[in-house]
């Protein structure tokens, strides 16, 4: 067992996640096998068997989020090149060097890539719980951190039918053009999973099977979940079954991956407030409240208001108003004062272009009229969202994504 500090510690709180990156197969069974004593202790999430380019890797690093990474020094230039995207990508992580040679110069080029640790072979018990254990005080309770993304969205309507799924879709693919941008949408209507219908999605599984498998979910397995559209990837909400629940203790870990591995997450939620879907709403940047200019639909929004305010969440509510026409029995202003909110922004009333595009299984076309407002609406949230100057934009991409086969939405 290895050398914990601070008593109590909860036993999967402490549970070390770790990678090896090992380009000599011998090497790195030798030492899986070894670090098969620890099994209590840590867990291999992952083994490399070979120098991954630094794209691959930080694909891999936030599909999995080691905490320690074992890194072999077979090649030195390549390891210190692999070292360099670690400590780049994830501060705090501890790497561990491993050769089949205690190698003075070996020795001397991992210490000047920052790296403290090294193992080789026999993996002694002894010897392989002491380099841990000082892993785990330098870690000392710490999470390592990995870069995520804060701009998180959830679509709450006012009531069932004001089109919030509709403007969920579409603001979703309208985010997903930007050409470095890798965006997904969630659907927790799971009442109702009108995403699957809009979509013509054919997948089996559904956001119920991911959130189960969020606590070992990775870049290899992740990709059987969604429908992938370009830059846009579909997570639907299974077929209609009232019985469903979802076990909000799981989300947390799978928002956690998609934050990582994607430049937007949007949640499109079903209005009923489930404990999960409050859960969200606590994870998220924005809460986009949709409604109409209509009577029933505005009192329902005050409601929702009244309910997010006592909640701590008003000030990330953006209101959007839909389907306005001239003829509409509010102006966008009577609604201002009606909810006592600004208006984010207003969408214009087009039942012929969403049905047309749901007739065809894909989003809108974004150079109708409707479909630019989605896109306006979208270039507004990253504005919003922009980071101080001189900083990188929201959406300059972390890796370069090559979309699927699959033809883009719109």
């Amino acid at each position: 067992m290895l050398l914990r500090n601070g008593p109590n510690i909860d036993e999967e709180l402490i549970l070390l996640q770790t990678m090896i990156i090992s380009p000599d197969a011998v090497l790195a069974q030798g030492l899986k096998q070894a670090l098969r004593q620890f099994e209590n202790d840590l867990s291999v999430c992952r083994v490399l068997d070979c120098y991954p380019n630094p794209a691959e890797l930080v694909k891999v690093l936030r599909a999995h989020a080691p905490s320690a990474v074992f890194l072999s020094f077979e090649d030195p230039f390549q390891a210190a090149n692999v070292a360099k995207v670690l400590f780049a990508e994830a501060a705090g992580v501890q790497v561990v060097a491993v050769h089949q040679n205690c190698d003075p110069e070996l020795l001397r080029e991992s210490m000047r890539c920052g790296i403290r640790e090294f193992l080789t072979p026999p993996f002694e018990q002894s010897t392989i719980s002491r380099s841990l254990g000082n892993v785990l005080q330098k870690l000392d309770g710490r999470a390592v951190t990995y870069a995520a993304t804060d701009q998180v969205l959830a679509f709450l309507p006012s009531k069932a039918g004001v089109g919030a799924t509709s403007l969920a879709l579409n603001i979703s693919a309208a985010l997903a053009r930007e050409p470095a941008s890798r965006v997904v949408l969630a659907d927790l209507d799971l009442n109702s999973g009108a995403l699957r219908f809009l979509l013509n999605l054919k997948s089996e599984r559904s956001i119920m099977n991911a959130a189960v498998h969020a606590e070992d979910m990775n870049e290899q397995v992740w990709p059987a979940f969604v429908t992938a559209f370009g830059n846009l990837d579909v997570l639907h909400a299974g077929s209609v079954n009232p019985a469903a629940r979802l076990d909000s203790a799981r989300l947390p870990k799978l928002i956690q991956f998609l934050r990582r591995n994607y430049q937007a997450v949007c949640f499109d939620l079903s209005g009923n407030l489930e404990r999960y879907s409050i859960d969200v709403m606590q994870e998220v940047r924005s809460i986009i409240l949709v409604c109409t200019p209509e009577i029933p639909s505005l009192h329902l929004a005050r409601e929702k208001m009244a309910f997010l305010h006592k909640a701590g969440l008003k000030d990330r509510v953006l209101l959007v108003l839909n389907r306005v026409t001239r003829q509409a029995a509010f102006n966008k202003g009577q609604v201002e004062d009606l909810l006592e909110v600004p208006v984010f922004a207003t969408f214009s009333n087009d039942y012929a272009a969403f049905n047309q595009a749901a007739s065809q299984g894909k989003a809108l076309d974004l150079e109708s009229h409707i479909g630019k407002e989605c896109l306006a609406f979208a270039n507004k949230l990253l504005k919003k969202a922009a980071p101080p100057k001189g900083r990188h934009k929201f959406l300059q991409s972390f890796w370069v994504h090559s979309p699927e086969t699959e033809s883009y939405p719109t």
